[in-house]
């Protein structure tokens, strides 16, 4: 690594929600283990598996029938997501002892700018010791990819898995990333990767040398920035501030079982609009606009959109907006899963309340109530009007939250 380039890490936890099940109980070491969404419901779907179910063939978002066909003596879990997020935080607490420019992507990975770090070592030395200390004080494993800049450092991070630490450099691009397929790199989806193959891209060093005008042409501003990419250019910094950003927020939740019951998917919708409340309000945020995905039994999914001309943040708000595009655009064919998100997203503190003199009036009559209710909450520690909530679905169901990533600094 040049000393007067950038130092960059991709740390990413391997296997993580399986790995922290094993350290939480040793004796599932060693053995196929899949943590599944909901085992109950559609046989499951596999959220992670352990390295011992992997050499199985078992693979995330695999129905759970198939992975135990291929592995009879697969192990399975439920998820526990307050032990993931309580180990993602002292991942990120680790991290942070290197170095505070850090900026979380997901529960089990995010990059590290440790350019001014060398009074701790070489960057390899840095990188040795930090998987060391996580492996030692979290019995987590990770793989730690070392570049110039995050797409480099996120390619390297996924050559050796598990434990690997991998150094690329953009004058081993040509040699190391250049001859790998077009769909292993990192921003290149299913439906890109099968279009640029029709272009004659079959690998990133095609994509390399391919006519930029020709990529915007079709891609967009996207096939300019992949192109640039495959070539080592990414100039983004490590942000630790880009967690509080956020375009949209949303929730969805694959029903027991395909239906067309109007009651049935009025309720399902009704706790989306819950969860979505909850989370704009741990965000202190509004949002002018809603959308709502469909996906139907036959799992082709379409979503439906509309701008609001006033910004929303209650459950009921999102529950009315979000029925009313159900009513416009469901097909009656069975519906075999639903989401709702709100975008248009502003944090409350930067934008005032715009309000119309029906919406103003409706507010200052709830006025009184709202602040009895805080007065309450303040008083009880909870919303003593909000129903408990007996099941724990929602805690599946708002899941993959990126709420939480700032925690490890509280």
């Amino acid at each position: 690594m040049q000393s007067k380039g950038r130092a960059i890490f991709h740390v990413d936890m391997n296997s993580f929600y399986a790995s922290v099940e094993m350290a939480f109980d040793p004796s599932l070491r060693g053995k196929p283990l899949a943590i599944c969404g909901n085992p109950a419901e559609r046989k499951g779907i596999v959220v992670t598996s352990s390295y011992e179910a992997r050499k199985k063939g078992v693979r995330t978002t695999m129905p759970l029938w198939e992975a135990r066909r291929l592995c009879p003596d697969l192990l399975v879990m439920r998820p526990n997501f307050d032990r993931y997020r309580k180990a993602s935080s002292e991942m990120f607490k680790l991290l942070q002892e290197v170095t505070p420019i850090i900026q979380p992507v997901s529960i089990d990975e995010g990059y590290m700018d440790v350019t001014d770090c060398s009074h701790l070592g070489s960057t390899l030395e840095i990188a040795q010791t930090l998987q060391e200390r996580i492996l030692k004080e979290l019995d987590l494993p990770c793989s730690i990819g070392i570049a110039p800049n995050k797409f480099l450092a996120k390619m390297a991070s996924d050559m050796k898995k598990p434990l690997g630490i991998t150094v690329l450099r953009k004058r081993d691009i040509s040699s190391i990333l250049w001859p790998l397929p077009i769909e292993e790199m990192y921003g290149v989806g299913a439906k890109t990767a099968e279009k640029m193959r029709t272009l004659g891209i079959q690998t990133i060093g095609e994509l390399a040398h391919k006519d930029k005008y020709q990529l915007k042409r079709i891609f967009g501003v996207n096939g300019e920035r992949l192109a640039n990419r495959a070539n080592g250019i990414d100039d983004r910094p490590v942000d630790p501030e880009a967690v509080h950003s956020f375009k949209s927020i949303g929730s969805s939740q694959t029903l027991p079982h395909d239906t067309t019951d109007d009651k049935e998917l009025d309720k399902l919708l009704s706790q989306l609009s819950k969860s979505v409340e909850k989370r704009m309000q741990r965000k202190e945020a509004i949002a002018k606009g809603i959308q709502l995905m469909i996906r139907y039994h036959d799992r082709k999914t379409i979503t439906r959109s509309m701008k609001l001309q006033h910004f929303l943040e209650s459950a009921d708000e999102v529950f009315q907006h979000a029925q009313t595009l159900l009513q416009k655009h469901w097909n009656g064919e069975p519906i075999r899963l639903l989401g709702v998100s709100v975008f248009d997203v502003a944090e409350k503190k930067e934008v005032g309340k715009q309000l119309d003199l029906f919406t103003y009036e409706k507010e200052a009559e709830k006025e009184g109530l709202y602040k009895a209710i805080d007065d309450l909450t303040s008083k009880f520690g909870k919303n003593p009007f909000r129903r408990v909530q007996a099941s724990t679905s929602d805690e599946v169901r708002t899941s993959f939250q990126k709420d939480f990533l700032d925690d490890y600094k509280k």
